[in-house]
């Protein structure tokens, strides 16, 4: 298999598949394919980790297997948002990536979901209680809002991130969450009550403009009910005490 990225914003994925090579991509992402490839609906992992996918990571129940057929055919799948489109190599390792990450794969690699190991970092961390886990051997393609930035952490390096910004990281990272501190940063710091904290070591994406707060953004110039950034008590905080100030 052969890929290039092109664009600067609503990338698109173009590829060139090799006979009997078959890529695993979320459904609707087809941007447009050639003759020599065929497209088929299937339920990858089997009906549980379909069903899992579907009500629980916010995935499709069915994943679009494109196969060539010939020597060579050509085929383009389309970033669903304003950002970028990005591979990561599996080598029999792991990853754990936000809900909606995943784009397409090439290789034999499972995608299920992971639960949040603690409490506290499903509720307040922003990703919510569940994952996407992502393992085996092959090529991966994920996509986010706005710019990537990519951290290579090294073992008990942390870093505070604000949450929601999440893209993937390694297995072997630790996720957490933290108390910002302090009664008017919490409030007024428009950051929410925690922040998202990654100890390595690991591999660890970052993006620059979740959807959520793009959205966000868009309802507030609409003149729609602003949400706050943040996932967590501080949004839900912010609301009430301007609520009061407001005398709604």
């Amino acid at each position: 298999m052969e890929y290039k990225i092109v664009g600067d914003v609503m990338q698109a994925l173009q590829i060139t598949l090799h006979q009997n090579e078959e890529i695993y991509a979320e459904a609707g992402s087809m941007l447009y394919m050639g003759p020599g490839i065929d497209l088929q609906a299937k339920m990858t992992g089997g009906l549980m980790k379909g069903l899992m996918r579907k009500f629980l990571a916010g995935e499709s129940l069915f994943m679009s297997v494109f196969r060539c057929e010939t020597a060579s055919a050509h085929m383009a799948l389309a970033n669903p948002i304003a950002g970028k489109i990005f591979p990561i190599q599996l080598n029999n390792t792991t990853i754990l990536a936000e809900r909606n990450a995943y784009l397409c794969a090439i290789g034999n690699v499972d995608l299920s979901v992971a639960f949040t190991k603690r409490f506290g970092a499903g509720l307040f961390g922003g990703e919510g209680f569940l994952l996407q886990k992502i393992s085996g051997q092959g090529l991966v393609f994920l996509h986010a809002g706005g710019n990537m930035l990519e951290f290579n952490l090294s073992a008990g390096e942390q870093l505070r991130v604000d949450t929601g910004c999440i893209v993937s990281m390694a297995d072997t990272v630790a996720y957490d969450i933290q108390f910002v501190g302090g009664f008017s940063n919490a409030l007024f710091g428009g950051e929410g009550l925690f922040y998202a904290t990654l100890t390595g070591p690991g591999h660890v994406v970052l993006q620059t403009l979740p959807f959520s707060r793009l959205a966000s953004r868009l309802m507030a110039a609409a003149g729609g009910h602003h949400q706050d950034e943040s996932k967590g008590l501080g949004g839900f905080a912010g609301d009430v005490l301007g609520n009061i100030i407001s005398g709604d």
